[in-house]
């Protein structure tokens, strides 16, 4: 499974936002909620699931988005499940290693 990857470094940290491809530049919606999953953001290169999940080590704030790369993360033991949020039924995950 494909994802897309991008990295910024941005004040001293590494920014890593990972989604699932069939994501990219969807607006998710759900009570007060609305999530852009933009492409200046999120779109960089595309990289399997496992390669861009396997880069959170060298970053300090992790964005992923996506039901691969977000089950991807939990199975690696990068994400507790119940730190998981879903916006109309997309998983959602953030890290800060600060």
């Amino acid at each position: 499974m494909e994802c897309y990857l991008n990295i910024q470094r941005n004040a001293g940290h590494v920014v890593l936002a990972v989604c699932d491809c069939d994501l990219l530049g969807r607006t998710l919606r759900e009570g007060k909620i609305v999530f852009k999953i933009k492409e200046e953001f999120y779109k960089g290169r595309k990289v399997t699931v496992d390669e861009a999940v396997g880069l959170i080590n060298n970053s300090t704030i992790v964005n992923l988005v996506g039901k691969h790369c977000v089950e991807t993360a939990i199975a690696q033991g990068y994400v507790h499940p119940d730190a998981v949020i879903k916006i109309e039924g997309v998983p959602h995950a953030q890290i800060m290693k600060l």
